[in-house]
Order: C-alpha cells, then sequence, then structure tokens
C-alpha cells in the first residue's frame, strides 16, 4: 500500500526504502558507446588537428583526443557521482536549474562566443559551453515537477497546456536570439513528449503543431540563416564549393565507406575535405571507416540504450522518477536521430552533436551526468 501511494502521489520518500545497484545493463551500454566514441574522436580529428599550426592545438594531432579522453573519465565520476544521489535531490532543485539556464540563455546574445553566424557558447577559459544543454535537461526535471504537483488537471487546457507552453516559448524565444534552431526543435519536441506521457490531451498537440509550423514558416522567411539550410539542404548541389560543401562532403563520406568500411584511421574526407570531422559529422567518418557494418552495430548499441533507458523508466517506483527517465531517453533518441539523419541528408544540416561520440567536454559531462540520473532512478527499482 505504502508503494502504490508514493507511485500515485510522485512523490519520492527515498529515507524510507533501501537503495539497490545501479542497473548494470545501462551503465556497460553507455561505458561501450562513450569508449568507441573516444577512438573516433582520436581518429577523425587528428588531422585537423595537426593541420590547425596556428589554432588552440599548436599541431599537435592528439590535442582534440587528449581533451575528450580526460572529459570522457571525468564523465564517467559525474554519471557515478550523479546516480548517488534520489530522484528527490533532482526534483528539488528543479526551479533554480531553470533559472540558470534561462539566465544564461538571456547574457549569451551579449557575451557569447561567434563562430558560424551564431553566439551559442560561454567562454569558461579552459573550455566552452552551450548554455541549450542545460536548459534541456532543466526542461526535464522541471516539467516531471510540474506534471506530478498538478496530477489530474494535466487534461485540461489552463493547467496541462499553458504553463509548459509559456516556460517552452521563453525558453525557445532565446535561443531564436542566438539563433540555435536545433536546439529549439530539441527542447520543443522533449517538452511536447513530457506534457503527453503527463496526460495532456491528444488533440491539444494538433493544434500546437499547427503553431510551431507557422512560426517556423516566420523563422524561415525572415531569418537568412534558416531559409539558407533549407534551400541547401533541398538541392546542396547547386552550390557545391559553398553552402553546400558539407552535406556533400558528409554523402561522399558515407557512400564511400560500403559495406565493411575504409578501415578505422582510413578516412579521407577527414583530411580537411569534411567541416566539423571530428564535431557534428563524426557519423560520417564513422560510415567512412567502419562501413555499414560497423554503423549499424553502432546504431543498434544506441538503441539498446534507448530501449533500455524506457525499460527502467516502465520500472521506476514514483511518478517523477518515470516522468525523468523518459524525458532524458527520450532526448538521448532525438539527438541521435537527428544527428544521423542530418549526416546522410534526410533533414536539413543544423548543429546538432551525436552523444557521447562529437567531440565537446562539458557537453559530454552533461550527458554523462543524464545517464547517472537514469542510474540513480534504476537503484530504486523494486526487485530489480
Amino acid at each position: 500500500m505504502q508503494y502504490e501511494n508514493t507511485r500515485l502521489a510522485g512523490y519520492t520518500d527515498d529515507a524510507s526504502i533501501g537503495r539497490g545497484s545501479v542497473d548494470l545493463p545501462l551503465a556497460l551500454l553507455t561505458l561501450l558507446l562513450l569508449t568507441i566514441g573516444v577512438i573516433m574522436v582520436l581518429s577523425a580529428s587528428f588531422a585537423r588537428a595537426y593541420y590547425d599550426l596556428e589554432n588552440e592545438t599548436g599541431g599537435n594531432a592528439v590535442y582534440y583526443f587528449y581533451r575528450q579522453l580526460i572529459f570522457a573519465l571525468g564523465g564517467v565520476g559525474v554519471m557515478f557521482i550523479a546516480s548517488k544521489f534520489p530522484l528527490s535531490f533532482y526534483r528539488r532543485f528543479s526551479l533554480p536549474l531553470l533559472l540558470v539556464a534561462l539566465g544564461l540563455l538571456l547574457i549569451v546574445p551579449f557575451v557569447g562566443v561567434e563562430s558560424g553566424g551564431a553566439r551559442r557558447w560561454i567562454d569558461l577559459g579552459f573550455t566552452t559551453f552551450q548554455p541549450s544543454e542545460i536548459a534541456k535537461i532543466a526542461i526535464i526535471l522541471f516539467f516531471a515537477n510540474l506534471i506530478c504537483r498538478l496530477k489530474g488537471k494535466m487534461s485540461t487546457f489552463k493547467y496541462g497546456i499553458l504553463p509548459f507552453a509559456g516556460i517552452l516559448a521563453l525558453v525557445v524565444g532565446l535561443l531564436v536570439l542566438e539563433p540555435h534552431f536545433s536546439a529549439s526543435i530539441i527542447i520543443i519536441a522533449i517538452g511536447a513528449v513530457m506534457m503527453f506521457v503527463g496526460g495532456a490531451r491528444l488533440y491539444w498537440f494538433v493544434g500546437g503543431a499547427v503553431v510551431v509550423a507557422a512560426v517556423g514558416a516566420v523563422l524561415i522567411a525572415f531569418f537568412p540563416y534558416a531559409s539558407t539550410r533549407i534551400t541547401t539542404w533541398l538541392n546542396p548541389f547547386e552550390n557545391p564549393t559553398g553552402e553546400g560543401w558539407q552535406i556533400i562532403q558528409s554523402l561522399y563520406a558515407v557512400g564511400s565507406g560500403g559495406l565493411m568500411g575504409l578501415g578505422l584511421g582510413q578516412s579521407r574526407q577527414k583530411y580537411l575535405y569534411l567541416p566539423e570531422e571530428h564535431n557534428d559529422f563524426i557519423f560520417s567518418v564513422v560510415c567512412e571507416e567502419l562501413g555499414f557494418i560497423g554503423a549499424v552495430l553502432i546504431l543498434c548499441l544506441f538503441a539498446l540504450l534507448i530501449v533500455r533507458g524506457y525499460w527502467i523508466a516502465m520500472h521506476c517506483r514514483d511518478r517523477y522518477s518515470f516522468l525523468v527517465c523518459t524525458g532524458i531517453t527520450t532526448l538521448l533518441a532525438i539527438q541521435v536521430i537527428l544527428n544521423v539523419a542530418v549526416c546522410t541528408n534526410l533533414v536539413p544540416c543544423t548543429g546538432i552533436s551525436l552523444p557521447f561520440f562529437s567531440y565537446g567536454g562539458t557537453a559530454l559531462l552533461i550527458q554523462m551526468a543524464e545517464m547517472g540520473i537514469i542510474l540513480s532512478a534504476s537503484r530504486d527499482i523494486p526487485g530489480k
């Protein structure tokens, strides 16, 4: 009876129930993908790092690898530390974290580092980070908290739609100022999934989809940055030495890998042909070096991790844990799907990284912390 009441209320009294061990399959899958990702950063980045003599790398071919390795090792520690804190801890700090994320997003257009015509990064001196990464997990934690508080009111427009739509509009509005449309799409998708799982009526999402489509049309019409991406996506070969260069080189890399690949370290496109080869387009290098079979095996590992994340969510002992695990797993799934779709030109080119693979220290730490939160929830699954 105590377990059922706790589950229905969405409240976790962690002191009343002993905590078990972390979910081993999820932990092992995460560590395996992280290991493969660090190896692929070494393979994809050494040519760029060696060539950039006057850049931060100073011609050190393993510069990006060393940094990613350090953050990966730190990320493992972050994951297991995050798994020690009960979900009630994250619930308690969900609102402060959201406020911090909003504050950082607010100052990015003024103090952020500009790259590629956008200001998305804040320079910390030793590294840079995107506040949008904090905003993603903040949205998940706060929405889960708010859904648990509203309980049966989620089916109404006043409580189940308005407060969530207002928060999403505020966050997306700040992201558009950078501009960062890919993060906007991801956050809207995460918010919509959590609202639906939380009990919001399906017909409200039809109206929401119309509104999002209309806003997207306006952005495409008035933001050259967005309209150019659409035009390039539809016909990258129209401007093969300009806007279409990146996606064309990505397609060359994917196609030249064939069934078995050219071999680890044997990519040709990474020799300064493919931009962002160790970051957003690292999956293209994976396809070129490991081939169709290697790429599919890696995607299968991601699929297993995502399925395990949802399994943990379905077996959580309270509603808040269920919502948080669902949100984080959905975030992982969206980023994997969109990154692969961008590399294969199934969707317009956007700045979406591949979790555990793309170069980026702070983003990797946050991703590992998110896995740690799911592992924390797995500790409380009865009879696991």
